[in-house]
């Protein structure tokens, strides 16, 4: 079977963290800020959305956490090895424009999907500051990246083992208390979204999040990444993944989220005995 899809580049950010440079020209030629595509490794493998990090030539970096089966399957995926289907760009772009003055937060591996709606920002005439956070130094990524492409970068970590002490949400309470914010993008675990947005909403800042539901086909037809947001269903594959983040129903989203959580933990289970017996007898998974 002939596999289209090259892994470039394959390197450890950080524990558990990947950053893999794919090449997929179809997906690279129209990606944009805010968008996503889906993976399969193999025949037998499952779908998982990735955010499009970033863009290079042909290719396309997403950078992810090995916590699942299927993303600690990719992640021993090496410069060379090929993967079975990967499509994309899906969903609906960010919604960039001149606001003025924009902020840009990412927590934890939220922070993937902070450069590419950075640089349409900076393109746009807005002056960036950028926020990233994460629970130690070892497990903060980017950083580099986005202060070449930022105006201002403000880092924090919540063990305080780098920049300041405390939380993401903690530097933009500060930042809107000192001046005007015109719009504001927030991408991380759900628990950080809800809480970093609930920042903004005395202030009346329009504030996008980037909601990461359970997800299958990414087409809008199976109905499993569905979110509440201002008392309507949305689909997040077609109709985000960035909503109004005043809008969402964090709570049923992070209950959502939990649904899968016994079959996940068998499926991993069952994929580490089948490592372990690959590995005692010399076999190759997949």
């Amino acid at each position: 079977m002939k596999r289209l899809y090259r892994v470039e580049l394959a390197i450890k950010l950080a524990d558990r963290v990947y950053e893999y440079w794919i090449r997929a020209p179809q997906v690279a030629q129209h990606a944009r800020a805010g968008q996503f595509l889906i993976l399969r490794l193999h025949e037998r493998g499952e779908r998982i959305p990735l955010t499009i990090s970033a863009v290079r030539g042909d290719a396309v970096r997403v950078i992810f956490m090995a916590v699942g089966k299927t993303t600690q399957e990719l992640a021993t995926l090496r410069a060379g090895d090929s993967i079975m289907d990967v499509a994309g760009p899906l969903g609906r772009p960010s919604e960039i424009a001149r606001y003025g003055t924009c902020c840009v937060v990412g927590g934890g591996v939220g922070i993937a999907g902070t450069p590419l709606i950075a640089e349409e920002l900076k393109r746009a005439g807005n002056h960036v500051i950028g926020i990233i956070g994460a629970r130690s130094a070892d497990l903060l990524v980017l950083e580099d990246e986005m202060r070449g492409i930022c105006d201002e970068l403000y880092v924090t970590t919540d063990d305080g083992s780098r920049g300041a002490h405390g939380f993401a949400a903690d530097v933009l309470k500060r930042l809107l208390g000192e001046r005007v914010i015109d719009c504001v993008w927030i991408i991380g675990p759900a628990i950080m979204m809800k809480i970093t947005s609930g920042v903004t909403a005395p202030y009346g800042v329009k504030t996008y999040v980037s909601l990461n539901p359970i997800m299958v086909d990414g087409t809008g037809m199976c109905g499993s990444c569905r979110v509440t947001v201002g008392g309507e269903t949305k689909f997040a594959c077609v109709d985000g993944p960035e909503f109004d983040a005043h809008q969402v129903d964090f709570v049923e989203l992070m209950q959502r989220q939990r649904i899968y959580t016994g079959q996940e933990k068998i499926s991993l289970e069952r994929y580490a005995e089948h490592q372990c017996r690959c590995g005692e007898g010399g076999g190759s998974h997949g």
